[in-house]
């Protein structure tokens, strides 16, 4: 029989080698598993070929800007004022306007401006400026005439909820080139929300890291931005990590959870290293005027145009400023008015967004930055009520300027009273292809598996806008 020293000495023995032979395991366990961490979903990517634009900045003019109004002038239109539609022109299905209201022609005074002569209406004497920079698309189209489904295909590809904007996927192609900003920035109208809510902005099914950051309006866009007083910056970092080290140690993190730890994280870098960014007031009174900060009507929206500049300054990708929410009438939704209503839409925003060009330009980053300005529809050539004009999906304008786009002309064109796109029609998802193109990235290989199907941005397909860029 075994002496029970000997025994218990061989139990400590395995029982110690177990212990070391785990360590040792585990150890390798834990470096296998630190190579195989997933990377930083925001981690700056190489784009599929050479890009033209690092960044987007969309001047969303909420609720349909006319096109008849504003950049596609038509003479026949204020001819046949007050006359029902020619049958030669077809058909067109409105929201409200009745069938056999009358043409109403437009009040507006278009020009030649700029050494390149395109046309532009008065609503826009600031912007008509920088015309040379701009390639004005007169085709666009869309397919559907309501607010919230046109809105879920301008910003989405489809005209339903729960798929990403083309803001979540640009930085799920390219990632951010900011350690301490959101990479995706959505500046909403203070008037309120629009009718296709948030989820149009929204990432999607594509991961959490990805969706956007909603900033206020105002001089405090973010609150809470500072640290509380009495609280030192190694004091909040230490609440940081402790925070992290809780929410890790339950295992893999979900998505969402993932997404919310490294929340934590960016609203720490925010805190020290971003305060600045946000306050404009350290800008020259020069480039504040520029924008029409501090004066009305254009303080709000020039704040915001201006924030817009700083942050893809610094790195963020993709910026949406919108302009228009709330109530109808605090859109550019012109179901009563026309005149009274883009003039005061107008008035707000003309001078801030002439002002981002020329900053933009001036500071060169106009060639990195994408601009592109727009609504989810036009606006009917018929009157509803005599003075206003219905939603209208068969042809409209936006633009685009820098970011490797050709300014300076006028593309594509509606019929003669601009009821629809005739003349190289692009459909929304044409412009979403010329915006991933600009950034270097290919619509087919921009994919996402959902449900079985390796979704993208653009539906089935869309064509590069090939006369601007």
């Amino acid at each position: 029989m075994m002496h029970p020293s000997i025994t218990q000495g061989r139990r400590e023995f395995l029982t110690g080698a177990f212990g070391g032979f785990g360590a040792l395991a585990l150890t390798s366990l834990f470096a296998e598993g630190a190579r195989a961490a997933p990377e930083d979903p925001l981690a700056p990517k190489k784009p599929h070929f050479e890009a033209k634009a690092k960044s987007v900045i969309f001047l969303f003019m909420a609720g349909g800007p006319s096109h008849i109004d504003t950049f596609d002038p038509k003479p026949l239109l204020n001819k046949l004022n007050g006359q029902p539609r020619p049958a030669e022109f077809g058909e067109a299905k409105y929201q409200f306007v009745q069938k056999g209201a009358k043409l109403l022609g437009s009040a507006r005074k278009f020009a030649h401006h700029g050494k390149s002569g395109v046309e532009v209406s008065d609503l826009f004497p600031h912007t008509a400026k920088r015309i040379d920079d701009i390639a004005v698309v007169r085709s666009c189209r869309c397919d559907k005439v309501v607010h919230s489904a046109a809105q879920y295909e301008l910003f989405g590809g489809r005209v339903v909820p729960g798929f990403p904007s083309m803001g979540s996927w640009a930085v799920y192609g390219l990632g951010s080139e900011s350690r301490s900003l959101p990479a995706y920035v959505v500046m909403p109208d203070p008037h309120g929300a629009l009718e296709a809510g948030q989820p149009m902005y929204s990432n999607g099914f594509l991961p959490a890291a990805y969706q956007p950051t909603m900033l206020g309006g105002g001089p405090r866009p973010i609150r809470n931005l500072d640290l509380p007083p009495g609280v030192t910056v190694e004091e909040r970092r230490k609440t940081v990590k402790l925070i992290r080290d809780l929410n890790e140690a339950g295992g893999d993190a979900e998505d969402e959870f993932a997404a919310r730890i490294r929340s934590y994280d960016l609203a720490f870098k925010m805190q020290t290293e971003a305060p600045e960014l946000f306050d404009i007031a350290n800008e020259r009174k020069e480039t504040l005027d520029l924008y029409g900060v501090g004066t009305k009507p254009t303080d709000d929206y020039g704040r915001r145009c201006l924030l817009a500049r700083r942050l893809v300054e610094k790195g963020v990708r993709f910026v949406v400023v919108v302009s228009g929410g709330g109530p109808a009438g605090e859109q550019w939704d012109a179901h009563k008015d026309i005149e009274e209503n883009h003039k005061r839409m107008a008035s707000q925003t003309d001078k801030p967004v002439a002002g981002l060009l020329t900053d933009l330009k001036q500071r060169g980053l106009l060639d990195s930055t994408l601009v592109l300005w727009g609504g989810e529809f036009g606006r009917s050539p018929e009157a509803q009520d005599g003075v206003g004009r219905d939603h209208h999906n068969l042809g409209f304008t936006m633009w685009l300027a820098g970011g490797g786009v050709k300014g300076g002309q006028a593309v594509g064109a509606t019929d003669a009273i601009g009821l629809r796109a005739v003349e190289d029609p692009y459909h929304v998802r044409d412009v979403h292809t010329t915006i991933l193109h600009q950034l270097g990235l290919d619509q087919e290989r921009l994919t996402f598996p959902h449900l079985g199907r390796r979704e993208r941005l653009t539906l089935v397909e869309g064509q590069v806008i090939k006369g601007i860029v």
